[in-house]
């Protein structure tokens, strides 16, 4: 089983594909992660439509059969909020447009499908990713661990 995952943002988006034996006895493997960035400078419509491009590539290689994502949660910032609720839009519209099943985990969800507790912090996240699966070896962005750790929710709660 392949599964997209990814932690919605506008600027930064947090996007990690994931195998896993169907049969759910094998360790679950990275086959690709990564953090889109788009530039700030970059009008509104053009990063929506580059976020697009990013992702139908992703899936057209990889040919996922879930989409994992994190839930919308509403900031005090407002104007960030309703950037990053577009940018989901497109991600919804491209997993139902290729047939992916859609999986939509709450933050505090992931949080204790990591660490136990949904109150933890970064750094216990990123520490107890290290732990659930082979992270590369290269330096990556919270983005980037945070769309592994949606993933590994996402193998927590599959049945």
């Amino acid at each position: 089983m392949i599964i997209l995952a990814i932690d919605p943002g506008y600027e930064r988006l947090g996007i990690a594909v994931l195998k896993k034996d169907a049969n759910n006895k094998a360790v679950e493997e990275i086959i690709f992660s990564d953090c889109f960035k788009t530039n700030s400078k970059t009008e509104h419509i053009e990063r929506l439509f580059l976020i697009g491009q990013k992702l139908e590539e992703i899936i057209l290689k990889y040919q996922p059969e879930f989409l994992a994502t994190e839930k919308l949660f509403f900031s005090v910032n407002k104007k960030t909020a309703m950037l990053v609720a577009e940018a989901r839009g497109v991600i919804l519209y491209l997993a139902k447009k290729y047939g992916l099943k859609i999986n939509e985990f709450h933050p505090s969800a992931i949080k204790i499908a990591i660490t136990g507790s949904g109150t933890a912090d970064k750094k216990a996240i990123y520490f107890m990713a290290k732990k659930l699966i082979d992270l590369p070896k290269t330096k990556m962005l919270d983005d980037e661990i945070d769309a592994i750790c949606i993933g590994l929710t996402f193998f927590a709660h599959f049945r």
